[in-house]
């Protein structure tokens, strides 16, 4: 520990050297500068094809590192009027080199991810900038474009509901704006189409994905899924449903630290008379029958439901439909379902409709999609405490850049009370106590619950505020926005990932469009300048008043999630404090061991309304939470273990159906696979070393006639003096090789290479689907193998590596067999095949946007969505460079350059 200490004063911590390892680039850079201001527009336009050339001669990007990055900067100054400040030069080197660089709110993360993005796009192979939501996809796009187009270089955004050409338009720019469910989406449709020209992502070559901690470890605990609808089984959740009611407490145990609830033995007896009675289990079948599983399932899924899963926590009854909250965001994430029949069990305990089961079509979870890029890079405000995790999942760094001026915020100890009741008078007091001073206050919750009944106790205390929470996410940004302002009183369950900064004196841009819309007939320009003198003023108020407060009400599990919110205050050197409010009966604190302190507490007699500040408290804490991370990362890396297995299978099948879409001729694949189906027929029905009168093959002939569509007269040849079974396995490929090849005569050549293409693809998805759902089996039962000693993640390997090789086996037979049974049609016949197969994909791609659209929507955008642009401006006359000609749009009106989108997110946001 010592000799450590000394060692980080004399040499630095390795973040320090890494940061001093950058310095000559970024004064390299630095230097470049006035050479490049001195060109004109046009020039830097012809620098980058000079960077282009040079790359595509064989220089490497670190080579032209420091001339494009000046190249850049130059740019974002004149299409901007942003200087990056060396801070954020090294932000953008970190990420171009396969870091994540750790940058705290307000350091303009957004433009510091257009360096790497210009750099790497000279490759010519494309770079995705990758971000939480919809909307902050579509406004990062609009804003840095202008960048890009200053140098030379075309910006996309991908959307959901977006038209598929438009779409391949924005994978084919030099630089893309995604949503990380977007991506993935549709990496997974690409991989079901048909033909290559449908396809929309090129390279998987670099990424840059910002709230990198929100992305890859929140997010990636679920899959990307795409499924179609199974059979309806809403009685049967509905039958469970009214059992559990009237289970006894000690039927069942629940752990509140694995989130898990489990039937006692003495449940399960109960359980099974129960279930008996309702006939909901067969009369003479016992629970532990292996018939009873997918009984046995739906009741513990419906255990969980009920004992597990909270209203207006975990997920709120919006419409008649339960919509689940996410924990990290407090945003609704609309659509986004459970698996495995638990969402069903909660619209069953809610009394919701129920919506059938899904079947998976395709999936991946987010490690491995993002793991598919040649190079990964990173943004976000808190990565450190999982930097461990990105190591080891996805290889990336860590790097903590220094803030462009120092940190002026003043971190409280956490106060900790005896009881909640304690705490939330102490938060009300503390509330008032800002108030009056001025201080605007940031108030972070955990639940929406909480937060409303905060905000009941501070409507009791006559303090006026603003609840943000999942109900309220339509007003998200001007909520966020408004949440610096002198005095302003801000309750929101979890602030990471919003998108709008907090200004100190309220957000200079929705004041002005409030301002305009307000005043339609009044001068836009003077309206400025009025509200931005006003700002001045208050801006200087609020810091007179101490800057923003954030007031934490509970720590959550992650210490993450509680640096993001202490984030939010402190921006670019702004004062500001930061104080957790705590009490023994908080979750964390009850779970991990508050009952010993509760009596040390007791014996010291302290008085009611007291809390606990020390030092010691904190660092307690963060062990309690350390521990709860550690613990939910071996989980995370327990199912990724089991993912990577499927993985790799899927990186077979997703190639081999590249292959045969690139492939013109199919024909050498489909007679090899024609070969060893033979080969397995003969072996089959004429084991080796065996004597005829072993042979069946009365067998092989009927085998011949259903999967190679050809009658020979195999019995006869097994009568033949010496004809063994290569020589009848050599007859049956040149019998079957002439019956194609005329089949290929009366199709015509360039027909049969189709049917081959379409046979092949067809097999393999229907193949894969049985497969992925087989896999799903086999994982929810394979960890039982634990009680036999056995490793569970062993077996799931030796398992699935066996049903993958059955699967081609029949994969082979099947493909042979539809190719031996197809024959040229009638004209009416092809436009009836034509159209049914037409239907066919029509409907499955139908499912696949139902499957996804809804979680898309639960990364929701935190604006409207604009609609399709017209062609003219919706105003007659209407000149972008003269707002008198705009006519007087309200704020919600749409906007009269024709764009589409309100007037506040256009041209009224620029007024």
């Amino acid at each position: 520990m010592l000799i450590g200490k000394i060692a980080r004063k004399v040499f630095g911590t390795p973040n320090d050297r890494k940061i001093k390892a950058t310095r000559p680039l970024v004064e390299k850079i630095n230097a470049l500068e006035p050479e490049f201001e001195a060109l004109d527009d046009a020039g830097l336009i012809a620098r980058t094809e000079s960077f282009r050339k040079r790359i595509a001669d064989g220089e490497s990007l670190d080579h032209i590192l420091p001339e494009a990055f000046a190249n850049c900067r130059e740019g974002a100054k004149r299409a901007l009027g942003l200087r990056a400040f060396d801070v954020q030069l090294m932000g953008g080197i970190f990420l171009h080199q396969g870091n994540i660089s750790e940058m705290k709110t307000g350091e303009g993360k957004t433009l510091v991810a257009t360096f790497p993005a210009y750099l790497n796009a000279l490759t010519g192979k494309g770079v995705h900038i990758v971000t939480v939501n919809d909307y902050l996809a579509k406004r990062d796009a609009e804003w840095m474009s202008k960048v890009y187009g200053a140098l030379g270089m075309t910006t996309g955004v991908v959307y959901p509901h977006q038209d598929e050409a438009e779409k391949r338009a924005a994978y084919a720019c030099d630089i893309t704006y995604a949503t990380n469910n977007e991506l993935g989406f549709d990496y997974l449709r690409d991989n079901m189409k048909s033909e290559l020209g449908q396809m929309m992502q090129r390279d998987h070559f670099f990424a840059v994905v910002d709230e990198v901690d929100s992305i890859l470890i929140d997010e990636a605990r679920t899959p990307l899924i795409i499924s179609g609808p199974s059979q309806d089984r809403s009685e049967l959740y509905m039958s469970i449903d009214r059992l559990i009611p009237e289970l006894a407490e000690d039927a069942y145990k629940i752990d509140e630290k694995t989130r898990n609830v489990t039937f006692t033995d003495d449940g399960n007896e109960a359980l099974e008379q129960m279930l008996l009675q309702r006939g909901v289990l067969p009369e003479g079948q016992s629970l532990y029958d292996p018939e009873s599983t997918t009984i046995v399932h739906h009741v513990n899924q419906g255990l969980r439901a009920h004992k597990l899963y909270t209203r207006d926590k975990d997920y709120i009854v919006r419409d008649g439909q339960v919509v689940l909250i996410d924990e990290f965001t407090g945003r609704m994430m609309l659509g986004r379902r459970l698996s495995e029949g638990l969402h069903q069990a909660i619209e069953a305990k809610e009394g919701c409709s129920i919506q059938p089961e899904n079947v998976t079509l395709a999936q991946v979870t987010f490690q491995n999609y993002f793991r598919l890029y040649d190079k990964l890079g990173g943004m976000t405000g808190t990565a450190l405490t999982e930097a461990e995790e990105f190591a080891e999942i996805y290889g990336l760094g860590v790097v903590e850049v220094p803030t462009n001026r120092p940190i002026a915020r003043i971190d409280e100890d956490d106060k900790v009370y005896r009881t909640a009741q304690e705490k939330y008078a102490a938060i009300v007091e503390e509330i008032r106590a800002a108030h009056a001073k001025g201080t605007p206050v940031l108030v972070g919750t955990t639940s929406i619950e909480k937060s409303e009944m905060l905000s009941q106790l501070l409507t009791q205390a006559d303090l006026p505020h603003n609840v943000l929470n999942a109900r309220q996410h339509e007003q998200e940004a001007q909520i966020v926005a408004d949440a610096g302002k002198l005095g302003a009183i801000t309750i929101a369950t979890n602030m990471a990932g919003r998108g709008t900064d907090i200004k100190l004196g309220g957000n200079l841009d929705f004041q002005i469009m409030e301002a305009i819309a307000a005043a339609p007939d009044a001068d836009p320009e003077e309206i400025r300048q009025r509200i931005e003198a006003e700002h001045v003023s208050s801006e200087e108020a609020v810091k007179a008043a101490g800057g923003l407060f954030v007031l934490a009400t509970e720590r959550h599990e992650s210490r993450r999630i509680d640096n993001q919110l202490r984030g939010r205050s402190g921006r670019q050197g702004d004062p500001g404090r930061s104080s957790f409010f705590l009490s023994l009966e908080d979750d964390l604190m009850r779970i991990f061991g508050s009952e010993r302190l509760d009596r040390v507490l007791s014996k010291l007699g302290m008085k009611e309304g007291e809390a606990i500040i020390h030092p010691w408290v904190n660092k307690s804490l963060e062990r309690a939470q350390a521990k709860v991370e550690g613990r939910n990362f071996d989980i995370r890396k327990q199912l990724l273990k089991f993912d990577d297995v499927m993985n790799d299978q899927r990186k077979v099948i997703f190639g081999q159906r590249r292959e045969i879409m690139e492939t013109e001729d199919l024909s050498e694949i489909t007679d090899d696979m024609r070969e060893e189906v033979i080969a397995e027929l003969v072996d089959t029905y004429i084991p080796p070393k065996t004597y005829h009168d072993q042979w069946n093959t009365e067998g092989l002939y009927a085998a011949c006639i259903e999967k190679l569509g050809i009658d020979v007269p195999v019995m006869a040849w097994g009568e033949e003096e010496g004809v063994d079974a290569e020589v009848i396995r050599e007859r049956l490929e040149a019998a079957a090789e002439e019956f194609m090849t005329k089949k290929a005569e009366a199709f015509g050549p360039e027909t049969m290479r189709q049917i081959e293409k379409q046979v092949l693809l067809q097999t393999i998805d229907g193949k894969w689907r049985e497969h992925l759902l087989t896999l799903e089996h086999l994982r929810s039962v394979v960890g039982f193998r634990g009680y036999a000693q056995r490793d569970p993640l062993n077996e799931y390997k030796t398992e699935a590596f066996q049903l993958f090789e059955s699967m081609l086996d029949s994969l082979r037979e099947q493909v042979t067999e539809q190719l031996s049974r197809v024959r040229p049609m009638t004209r009416e016949e092809q436009q009836a095949m034509m159209q049914q197969v037409a239907d066919q994909q029509l409907q499955l791609r139908r499912q696949v946007d139902a499957s996804v659209d809804a979680a898309e929507e639960a990364r929701g955008a935190m604006a409207d969505q604009p609609a399709a642009a017209p062609a003219e401006p919706v105003v007659a006359g209407f000149d972008e460079t003269d707002p008198t000609t705009w006519g007087n749009p309200a704020r919600n009106d749409v906007c009269p350059c024709g764009s589409g989108r309100k007037f506040k997110h256009c041209h009224g946001r620029l007024a």
